[in-house]
């Protein structure tokens, strides 16, 4: 995909490039790991679900941002191959966003380990942002599809990159330096923590547990 005008330095993105393309071929021959096959990035805005518990309360359901990618892992070794399984799958999810200070674009960044995921099947991994981030970075309740600037991902098994894709910008944008992740004030969410948790269960990757 061609874009007219990059939010981040050629140069910078050029260096970063290189040098992960350096990385990846010293790194090659030390892991057996397939590689990936990362679908299309989708964000969308999808309103808060409406849940009948028997008790009406008087309720409009604001839109949260939901950001999705489909992932497909063939087997990296015997015994994936054998179990059908691989243990664990990271996700690492990148999402720019207007700067409500009006300089620029921020990083917004969220690690999510995914378990229990079937080799050769397309599984789902999202993230989100609560309607009250939205309306603090927009302004607005309903702008948070429109207000991403560049969306990416990174998947790894066993610590080694398998996959990456990314939306509106190159592959790796999200490496640029003079981008400030403003992860804490205005949070991605996994799945599980949102009220979406419930719902389309079979279609996502499983998600590991914090203890």
């Amino acid at each position: 995909m061609k874009h007219r005008h990059s939010l981040f330095r050629r140069p910078a993105l050029a260096a970063i490039a290189a040098s992960f393309a350096a990385l990846a071929f010293m790194a090659a021959p030390a892991s057996a790991q397939t590689k990936a096959n990362v679908g299309t990035l989708v964000f969308d805005d999808i309103p808060s679900p409406e849940v009948n518990t028997g008790k009406a309360k008087s309720f409009r359901p604001k839109d949260w941002l939901e950001v999705e990618v489909g992932i497909k892992i063939p087997a990296g070794n015997a015994e994936q191959k054998k179990i059908g399984f691989i243990n664990q799958v990271t996700v690492k999810w990148y999402v720019a966003m207007a700067n409500p200070d009006g300089k620029g674009v921020i990083k917004l960044s969220k690690t999510i380990n995914h378990i229990n995921v079937p080799i050769d099947e397309e599984i789902f991994s999202s993230v989100y942002m609560s309607p009250s981030a939205i309306k603090r970075l927009t302004g607005k309740d309903k702008a948070g599809k429109s207000a991403v600037r560049a969306v990416g991902v990174e998947v790894l098994v066993d610590g080694v990159k398998v996959g990456e894709a990314a939306e509106k910008e190159k592959v790796g944008w999200w490496n640029a330096g003079s981008l400030s992740d403003q992860s804490d004030k205005f949070p991605l969410l996994n799945k599980d923590e949102t009220p979406f948790s419930m719902l389309w269960w079979d279609r996502y990757a499983e998600i590991q547990k914090e203890r």
